[in-house]
């Protein structure tokens, strides 16, 4: 049986977290390898909703073990609230059922003030970022000023580690006539949260390797979507890490051949948070009716999504980026009672056709959709539990996109509930 590595596959909002929840019933372990608490997961089981944003989706499930990775900023203030909220739903969270990586990056105060400085500067140029101190988080690990977590095992050496982070960021919001924080502040409020924090960390990287030794199935969930990774996403409308699959080994500790089969999570349609390019973006009566339907606003931040159609090109192109050996296709019943659908199928430019999506945000800005139109259907999709019971025109609207992105459907999502999953391949079967 292969592990499995779940990839968002679009600009994120997928769906991921209903389908990790449902593929963590055939796991072992599950490890959350990249992003911050800019992510966010939507859960309904039994009739309970669960928003998470830090903790990996396999939470909800008991008898799992749950990893939050290297790859992963971690805002302490933030995952211990998340804890307190999931737990009054009666989930039981320890140092048994979650596990933080020791050399986890910390997100600080600091840094959400930095990236809101920064995100206010940029006028009508914003990036669209969470303003949740991520990216701020992540330059400072690249940079060798961040603190981790296992930092804070270590009292006596914290403030000399604190300091020239601090004196970087107070630079800065100097810079941009922001006020500056205090080191000692700082300095106490880490001692102060340190005892509650670190009784989670581990040797992930340990912790995987001998879960993989035992034949135990492991489940690398990621947050986002391919088209927000900082390599080879709409730059510079990006997150800052990368989401792509081959993260969820850098971003957990394991070789590149322990993540197994690559799902990639799509919805029926197209959606996007925030600034950024949108080629098939539907700013019409179609849009609205896509978001009303979809219930299209952000787990993390509340803000409506901007909607529009399918764009093939772009999936086919996280396919092939990402190693994608099957996709989850989620939300199909948003799209009934249309009577036509439309599919991008490439981009017509200046110079000429293209079938791929350019690198260069000069380029892209010049991109009209070519669309193929295909018939829509009149019936009920919604918690359709049989692929047979589906209308034929929704059937061959799988099947088309199946042809145009180059990978199998290997789960389709008919709503949030964990049942209303159609099951074509077991992606823990592998490939």
């Amino acid at each position: 049986m292969s592990n499995v590595t779940v990839i968002g596959a679009q600009w994120g909002d997928e769906g991921k977290g209903k389908i990790v929840d449902w593929l963590s019933a055939g796991a072992d372990v599950i490890v959350r390898f990249q992003g911050g608490h800019n992510a966010g997961h939507t859960l309904v089981v039994d009739g309970v909703t669960y928003k998470l944003s830090l903790l990996p989706s396999g939470i909800v499930r008991g008898g799992k073990l749950s990893i939050i990775g290297n790859g992963v900023v971690v805002d302490p203030w933030a995952l211990l609230k998340e804890i307190e909220t999931v737990s009054a739903l009666g989930v039981k969270i320890t140092p048994n059922e979650l596990k933080i990586a020791d050399n986890a990056p910390l997100i600080l105060p600091v840094h959400s003030l930095s990236d809101k400085a920064r995100e206010a500067a940029k006028g009508g140029s914003k990036i669209g970022t969470t303003g949740r101190g991520i990216g701020p988080a992540y330059e400072d690990k690249v940079a060798r000023r961040a603190l981790r977590l296992c930092d804070l095992a270590h009292p006596m050496t914290l403030r000399e580690k604190l300091e020239p982070l601090v004196v970087h960021h107070n630079g800065l919001l100097r810079g941009f006539g922001a006020e500056e924080v205090n080191l000692g502040d700082m300095l106490q409020s880490l001692l102060e949260i340190a005892p509650k924090i670190t009784p989670f960390r581990a040797r992930v990287f340990e912790t995987l390797y001998h879960a993989r030794k035992a034949g135990k199935r492991i489940l690398f969930e990621g947050a986002q979507g391919m088209w927000l990774d900082v390599d080879h996403g709409t730059y510079p409308f990006v997150t800052s890490s990368n989401t792509v699959a081959a993260q969820a080994a850098t971003g957990s500790g394991v070789a590149p051949r322990t993540t197994g089969y690559v799902l990639g999570i799509v919805k029926a349609y197209t959606t996007r948070v925030g600034s950024g390019p949108f080629p098939t973006e539907q700013d019409n009566p179609i849009g609205e009716r896509l978001g009303a339907r979809g219930h299209e606003f952000g787990t993390v931040t509340g803000r409506k999504r901007r909607c529009g159609w399918f764009d093939a090109i772009m999936v086919r192109q996280s396919v092939r980026i990402g190693g994608i050996d099957g996709v989850a296709l989620t939300k199909l019943d948003v799209l009934d009672g249309l009577d036509d659908i439309m599919v991008c199928v490439g981009y017509d430019t200046p110079n000429g056709r293209i079938d791929y999506y350019p690198a260069s945000s000069d380029e892209a800005a010049q991109l009209t959709p070519v669309y193929e139109r295909l018939d829509g259907w009149q019936e009920n999709t919604h918690g359709i539990q049989q692929l047979d019971k589906l209308p034929g025109a929704a059937r061959r609207y799988v099947a088309r996109l199946e042809q145009l992105i180059e990978a199998p459907v290997a789960l389709l999502s008919t709503s949030p509930k964990r049942e209303d999953t159609i099951v074509l391949a077991d992606p823990f079967a592998g490939v």
